[in-house]
């Protein structure tokens, strides 16, 4: 890459540079800059041509520059004699106006280091075209190396040869002398031009019908550029030394010769033996046949022949040559015609340029955009040629370039967008214009072409509009969205509405209705719906063009319109409009059906919506009683956890007083739950709790290391080690004894305690010292067939004569009991409705105020139970395991395994009497030794 720009580098430097050594000092520099180095013509190819630019006007133009160097070779009356013939041709052609010849823009200028003139914008000399690059800049430009003439170039070009040699023969009176591919320069535009009048022979007498022309004899020691092509020129200048016009027409033949056989002459000449090498070829031309010439188009070859004859008056003259039929070619006569055009009136233009159409397809791009563009582009400043030329350029453009378009063609074109005038001008653009917004730049397109369609909707002729409208659907892809949103549209709906013209209004509906599918769904709704009901007319076209739009819009994928609309707007638009008297059968057909399609989608789609908020509100209702049956089931539980903790410690005091088994306590449970009838949220706990049971049973064992169970051990130890302390503290107790009833009664105790009142008669005489107990003594069990140890104050002193009350507390734990108090004679005692505390009224039992034994014997036994039973789904199992601790610490404490009393089937049910004392005695008496 580095190398690449250091090549670069040195070339640019080396072109300044030889550019600065040509032109410095020069007095053409002062009005003209100097460029690139393109191309190289003249005698020897000896003028290096230059592209150029005038400074005042920006005028491009070409710099033919004569470095002096050159001839630093030669002698100084050498040099002097090289740089005269220079500056004559030069100045003969400043002096020769014609278009046949190299226009010169500013005449000759000389300076120490050269001479340079300016001239018409040039591409190349025609030696450089066929391949001699000599004093070319290297590399050769692409521009040059890979330049192609093609047919219809080659034959307008040797034309305008003709052309240029007629002119200089039957007008000028001048011979050129040296017709050759050097001299012959290629403007810019592809046209041939003839210039290097060095070795130009003016007529003697101008005058008369036979001029004259002087000749000198050659002489082979000047140097080269003071003599002319010796290869191009005609025999009698070497061998009779004369010439004439017919010499010149031998020179065009050697460069017709040479054009189609890529630059080679017909004859090589040696030029140390010039004598002896033109009479060589003189016996060659005399024999010269057919085959000599194969390479020369068969329609021009005779006339080809003719121009080599050696006798000078056979050969055709210039004028004669312009007419052969060889150059009657149809690209030819057009590129000859432009060329004459500014000759020509308005009607002959316009002639030629309605048939141009037929023939620019035949001719090739290069000649089009070269030759044929820009004269079509400088009749745009004629009004009334617009009209005729615009297609041709329109259609020029189709096959250029985008560059190639906006660099030749839209410079043009500007001016043209703004003409209102004819009107036929915006007809045309309307046409193409697909072409102008494809190929032109967006902002050009905002600045100059959506304008003159703006100004299309809003002229004065129907036509214009109506033309307009068909026109703008086949482009509006082609519009950027803003601009059809805020400048389009809104344009299109004036038109419609403001316009007197029906046809203009329906024009104007169609174009909306086939314009929706660019637009989007929430302007279509909001802005375009919108401007139907405020069309006034109520013509069938009319209105069957709203519902056009309507349908278009209900039907398009992209568009729809909402059931809120249809609802709201559209149909209590259409439905009126159904029943207009202007419409037909056909017409209120059409629109019956838009309307009911409208409605089945409408009632599609509300009633799909009713069935999902349906769905989602029982989806809810659900919810909302799933979230009450969570509430409900976390309030269950939690008064069940109280429940199973007050049965625990009920169990306690039940198996301390009865034993009793958890396979009783679980039928009284059932017993229960048949007498009591279930809530529905029970039902479904109870059924879950099932099926909870059913999913643990289905489990697989669970491995002992797993599940240990640590935590009941150590309540248990905490409850056994709190329960022996408590118990054993009664000993130490002091009671006083109050005067009682001669019946044993139980007083009631608040839920979360237990209280055990042992009444007995007091009879001093009968009382047992040994054990403490009274003889007359009355037990009352739970309703569970469970072991009870009913003596409860074997612990107190021989003179206590009971225990009235004993209170338990409510932890978990048992921590302590309350000290036994004894209520005073004679007080009231209060009866206590019990609390929901079914685990511990499971334990020990509800008390009831106190009864006598009569009235406690008077009981049915049933009756008597059902006041202890557990309440209605109250679980026992807490309990039953309690008591059972319970009843084992009991045992394995005081040593009554084993003994009679305590066996359960003695207590299964309660004593309704009691026979005496004595029998309590001996029945203590075999519990305690």
């Amino acid at each position: 890459m580095e190398s690449m720009l250091n090549k670069l580098k040195s070339t640019v430097t080396k072109v300044t540079a030889d550019v600065t050594s040509a032109v410095m000092g020069n007095p053409v520099t002062r009005e003209f800059d100097v460029g690139r180095h393109i191309a190289s013509g003249g005698n020897g190819l000896a003028w290096k041509i230059f592209n150029g630019t005038k400074k005042s006007t920006k005028q491009e133009v070409a710099v033919f520059v004569f470095d002096k160097k050159l001839i630093d070779k030669y002698q100084k009356f050498e040099k002097d004699q090289i740089i005269d013939s220079l500056k004559r041709g030069v100045q003969q052609l400043t002096r020769l106006r014609h278009p046949r010849l190299l226009t010169v823009q500013h005449p000759l200028e000389e300076s120490r280091d050269c001479l340079a003139f300016c001239t018409e914008p040039v591409f190349a000399s025609l030696a450089n075209v066929l391949g001699n690059w000599e004093n070319l800049p290297s590399p050769v430009s692409p521009d040059i190396k890979d330049y192609k003439l093609y047919d219809v170039e080659t034959k307008y070009g040797l034309l305008q040869v003709s052309e240029g040699l007629s002119f200089l023969h039957s007008s000028v009176k001048m011979v050129h002398g040296n017709v050759t591919p050097e001299n012959i320069i290629l403007n810019k535009s592809g046209a041939w031009k003839i210039m290097g009048f060095d070795f130009c022979v003016s007529s003697t007498n101008p005058s008369e019908q036979e001029p004259k022309f002087p000749c000198k004899e050659w002489d082979p020691n000047l140097p080269s550029l003071c003599l002319p092509n010796p290869e191009y020129l005609a025999p009698e200048y070497i061998l009779s030394v004369s010439c004439e016009a017919a010499s010149d027409m031998y020179s065009l033949g050697t460069v017709i010769y040479a054009v189609f056989n890529k630059g080679k002459p017909i004859f090589e000449v040696n030029k140390q033996d010039i004598y002896k090498s033109f009479s060589r070829q003189l016996d060659q031309l005399s024999r010269l046949g057919s085959s000599s010439l194969t390479n020369i188009p068969e329609e021009v070859r005779e006339h080809v022949k003719l121009l080599l004859n050696v006798t000078p008056t056979v050969r055709p003259d210039a004028d004669q040559m312009t007419k052969i039929p060889f150059f009657d070619d149809v690209g030819a006569v057009t590129l000859q015609y432009f060329d004459t055009l500014f000759q020509r009136d308005n009607l002959q233009k316009s002639q030629f340029f309605k048939g141009l159409p037929k023939v620019l397809p035949k001719l090739p791009k290069r000649v089009i955009v070269q030759r044929i563009l820009p004269c079509l582009t400088s009749e745009f400043v004629n009004p009334d040629m617009v009209p005729f030329v615009l297609p041709n350029v329109l259609l020029i453009a189709e096959e250029c370039t985008k560059e190639e378009y906006v660099r030749l063609i839209l410079p043009e074109l500007g001016p043209v967008f703004k003409q209102q005038e004819p009107i036929q001008i915006l007809l045309i653009f309307l046409q193409k214009m697909d072409l102008l917004l494809t190929k032109t730049p967006p902002d050009e397109i905002k600045n100059s072409v959506l304008p003159m369609v703006y100004r299309a909707l809003e002229a004065p002729s129907i036509q214009i509009q109506e033309l307009c409208l068909n026109i703008i659907p086949t482009f509006a892809n082609l519009i950027d969205y803003p601009s059809m949103k805020n400048a389009l549209i809104p344009r299109i709906k004036n038109a419609c509405l403001q316009t007197s013209s029906l046809a203009v209004r329906v024009n104007s509906l169609v174009c909306l209705g086939k314009i929706l599918e660019y637009l989007d769904k929430w302007f279509v709704l909001d802005d375009i719906l919108p401007f139907l009901q405020q069309i006034p007319s109520k013509e069938p076209a009319v209105l069957m063009g709203i519902l056009g739009i309507y349908k278009c819009t209900f039907t398009h994928k992209k568009l729809g319109i909402t059931k809120e609309q249809l609802a709201g707007k559209v149909l209590p638009h259409l439905i009126p409009l159904s029943i207009e008297n202007n419409l037909n059968l056909n017409q209120f057909s059409s629109f019956i059906s838009v309307i009911k399609e409208m409605l089945s989608r409408l009632e599609s789609e509300h009633k799909t919506k009713l069935e999902q908020l349906h769905i989602m509100q029982e989806q809810q209702k659900s919810l909302d009683i799933g979230n009450q049956m969570n509430t409900s089931e976390e309030t269950k539980v939690t008064n069940v956890g109280n429940q199973q903790i007050d049965k625990v410690f009920n169990s306690i005091g039940a198996d301390l007083l009865t034993g009793g088994e958890s396979e009783n306590k679980e039928d009284g449970l059932q017993n229960k739950h048949k007498r009591t009838s279930l809530t529905l949220e029970e039902k479904q706990k109870l059924a879950k709790e099932q099926e909870q049971a059913q999913k643990l049973k289905s489990q697989q064992p669970l491995k002992p290391q797993v599940h240990t169970p640590v935590a009941p051990v150590k309540q248990t130890k905490d409850l056994t080690d709190t329960l022996m302390d408590n118990m054993s503290s009664l000993t130490n107790l002091s009671v006083s004894t109050p005067k009682l009833s001669a019946s044993s009664t139980f007083t009631s105790v608040p839920s979360m305690g237990v209280g055990m009142m042992f009444s007995t008669p007091i009879d001093n005489t009968k009382r047992n010292l040994t054990n403490g107990l009274n003889a007359n003594m009355g037990f009352q069990t739970s309703g569970f067939n469970m072991p009870v140890n009913t003596n409860q104050n074997f612990f107190s002193s021989p003179s206590t004569p009971g225990v009235n009350k004993m209170a338990l507390g409510a932890p978990p734990t048992l921590p302590n009991f309350n000290a036994l108090s004894v209520p005073p004679v004679g007080a009231k005692q209060t009866q206590h409705r019990p609390t929901d505390m079914s685990a511990l009224n499971n334990l020990f039992g509800p008390q009831k105020p106190k009864v006598s034994m009569n009235q406690l014997s008077q009981q049915k036994p049933n009756q008597w139970l059902n006041q202890f039973a557990p309440p209605q789904g109250s679980p026992g199992v807490g309990s039953s395991v309690m008591g059972t601790q319970m009843n084992m610490i009991g045992q394995s404490t005081f040593g009554m395994q084993g003994n009679p009393f305590f066996n359960p089937q003695n207590f299964a049910q309660p004593p309704t009497t009691m026979t005496s004392s004595s029998s309590a005695s001996n029945d203590l008496k075999d519990l305690f030794g």
